[in-house]
């Protein structure tokens, strides 16, 4: 009996020092919980903010992001030190070092605050008020010069047609339907030219712009085909005349024909100079 009792409790005395060992092993491999509430300036909390937690050692990261009140939960971190990075949309990036122990949860709450002004990077009221002048400005210019580009390229197709129809215009009679056909394509052409003028001319001027490359040859052929596009008409209009009397066409109308032509060359031109890239 005293043999048994002494097997027994020499085979419990192993039971509880097995069971023993096993309870610091435990506690050192468990990681420890991080928690905390993200918030802004008036101390709400901020949903589905970032959180991005990286161990300084080891370079690991863990990431997840707040709940709809703030709050975070970070489990299982070794003990160490750590980088917290807090980031979400419209707000600046908040970064904190924090340094976890084994044991207890630890807490690290954090604010976020709204993001930097041109007034929190030193610039004046009258600096800021004057680059939305320049912005305003900006977009100005762009949306006039789009509205001058669509309407210019509008204008190609009664400029060509009018080009071609003046070919069939000179007829012997004295009033024809091809005649009437082409002052009517050369006066939409004229009127269209002449709007898309008006949107490239008005458009404001952005202080020390440079113009180069297309658009510098652009804006030269402007000299060609703007006093064309003035003067392609009034021949016109002489030599209409002329033919309604019955005459030939003599004198400086018969130049309208020769000028129309350059003209719709140096238009056409310049609408490609700024349509490809060389």
């Amino acid at each position: 009996m005293n043999l048994n009792a002494a097997k027994f409790g020499f085979g419990a005395g192993l039971l509880l020092l097995s069971f023993l060992s096993t309870v610091p092993l435990h506690a050192q491999t468990a990681g420890t919980t991080l928690s905390g509430v993200i918030t802004d300036a008036s101390s709400k909390g901020v949903p589905n903010a970032k959180i991005s937690i990286k161990n300084v050692a080891t370079s690991q990261l863990t990431e997840t992001k707040t709940d709809p009140a703030g709050h975070y939960n970070v489990q299982n971190l070794t003990a160490g030190d750590y980088e917290l990075s807090v980031s979400a949309e419209g707000f600046s990036t908040n970064v904190a070092k924090v340094t976890i122990s084994t044991g207890a949860e630890q807490t690290m709450n954090l604010m976020l605050g709204g993001v930097l002004s041109l007034g929190d990077l030193g610039y004046s009221p009258a600096q800021t008020q004057g680059s939305a002048q320049d912005q305003a400005r900006l977009d100005k210019r762009s949306h006039m010069l789009k509205i001058h580009q669509r309407i210019g390229l509008i204008a190609t197709a009664p400029i060509v047609a009018s080009v071609i129809t003046g070919t069939f215009a000179g007829g012997k009679r004295t009033s024809s339907t091809d005649r009437y056909l082409h002052l009517a394509l050369g006066s939409a052409a004229g009127d269209l030219y002449f709007i898309s003028a008006y949107y490239a001319i008005r458009a404001p001027r952005i202080p020390g712009t440079e113009t180069r490359g297309p658009i510098r040859l652009h804006k030269a052929l402007a000299w060609i085909h703007g006093p064309g596009m003035i003067l392609t008409p009034i021949l016109g209009a002489i030599a209409f005349d002329q033919k309604s009397r019955g005459e030939k066409v003599h004198g400086i109308a018969s130049a309208h024909a020769a000028v129309a032509i350059v003209t719709a060359s140096a238009y056409g031109a310049s609408i490609l100079a700024v349509s490809f890239k060389f």
